[in-house]
């Protein structure tokens, strides 16, 4: 059973982990846009960081499984995130610079998270499903900075986001620090050949609805801000937009558990993909009437909260023992990974052509595929 000892050092790495993405994500965007870049490169930019979680987490993953020491390899790849990072600075507005110092830091970063999620598991036992109980302080993390900055972008200006990641790249390496590996005979239990396990439809299906989720979710990450912008918001007012979002995620990782139990991973992510295609639907034609913006917010909860919560549990079921590691890195790779990559890039090259409404109607059609990829394949 987990002690509050170690709910707390689990807890304390979501928290700063998922704090940079809550500076990353609402606001990197916007600095790229101070620095004079356009929509195309912007979305170029923002799409490295999912480019390289193809390959990161896999080889990351890898290591992790050969060595079963997966808080070796993260403490590593925060102190390399922490040192290259430093490069953004160095860089200022060059477009290769940006594009090469973003290639290394993500390419630690994305190292991270994936391993992690492996060890919360293997602390929590046979109490997988309190996962999202250990989880929501993430989305707390994530709160916190995206409000919090917003204020201080209003008094210091956006220039400050890039000091503000590495102060927190910093706290995650310390964090990391703290955590220590997780019992052993929970990682050495056999398993099946990896290709076996990839062949199942059931994984083929989870892994094909999580790509094309995170692809509709990569224009809102790539390009919310700047899009509410267009309707006359302020920054405070989309970084509280933003936090709004991930409050409501929150209430719902508190309660996951029980809903889980009751309703099974199926029928969850069947209702967390169809939230999710409402959701982009109304972003894409309601977005300047804050009721409705505040609605498509709130489905948060689903289309990120609930889908992701269901997809760390089914694959913490798909790939066990040594395939652990890999398996959540297939998972970030695929999903946050490619689907993101696709979705920033294709918004970024049809911004401006095409228009966000259209950009957004395009997402509601990947998370009516991912609803019924999931229908057909998830089987109760």
């Amino acid at each position: 059973m987990l002690t509050f000892r170690w709910y707390l050092r689990l807890s304390g790495f979501y928290l700063c982990y998922f704090a940079t993405l809550g500076i990353f994500l609402p606001y990197w965007g916007l600095y790229l846009l101070t620095l004079g870049f356009d929509p195309a490169r912007i979305g170029e930019l923002i799409a490295i960081p999912q480019t390289t979680k193809l390959v990161a987490p896999t080889l990351w993953g890898w290591l992790a499984d050969r060595t079963r020491r997966p808080m070796w390899v993260i403490r590593w790849a925060c102190l390399a995130t922490a040192l290259t990072f430093i490069g953004v600075c160095v860089a200022g507005g060059s477009y290769w610079g940006l594009l090469l110092t973003t290639l290394l830091f993500s390419f630690f970063w994305n190292a991270a998270l994936p391993q992690f999620e492996m060890v919360t598991l293997n602390h929590l036992g046979e109490e997988t499903h309190r996962y999202s109980r250990v989880r929501l302080w993430g989305s707390v993390g994530f709160i916190g900075a995206a409000v919090g900055v917003g204020f201080l972008v209003r008094c210091w200006g956006i220039g400050i986001v890039p000091a503000l990641l590495l102060a927190l790249f910093i706290a995650l390496w310390i964090n990391s620090l703290l955590v220590a590996e997780a019992p052993l005979t929970r990682m050495i239990q056999p398993a099946p050949p990896l290709g076996q396990v990839l062949r199942q439809p059931a994984v083929i299906a989870l892994f094909t609805a999580c790509f094309l989720n995170q692809a509709a979710h990569g224009p809102y990450y790539a390009f919310l801000s700047l899009y509410l912008e267009i309707f006359g918001y302020s920054r405070e007012a989309i970084g509280l937009l933003w936090g709004f979002g991930v409050a409501v995620e929150v209430g719902m990782f508190v309660f996951f558990p029980r809903l889980l139990l009751r309703f099974g991973p199926r029928r969850l992510m069947l209702a967390a993909l169809a939230l999710a295609t409402v959701r982009w639907l109304l972003i894409g034609h309601f977005a300047g009437d804050l009721p409705w913006l505040l609605l498509a917010q709130t489905l948060h909860a689903f289309s990120f909260g609930v889908f992701h919560a269901v997809s760390i549990h089914l694959i913490h079921q798909f790939f066990p023992g040594t395939l652990q590691g890999r398996g959540q890195a297939l998972y970030s790779s695929l999903s946050f990974g490619a689907g993101n990559a696709v979705g920033s890039l294709a918004a970024g090259y049809l911004w401006q052509g095409l228009g966000p409404t259209a950009i957004f109607d395009m997402a509601a059609v990947l998370g009516a595929l991912a609803w019924l990829t999931a229908w057909r394949g998830l089987r109760p």
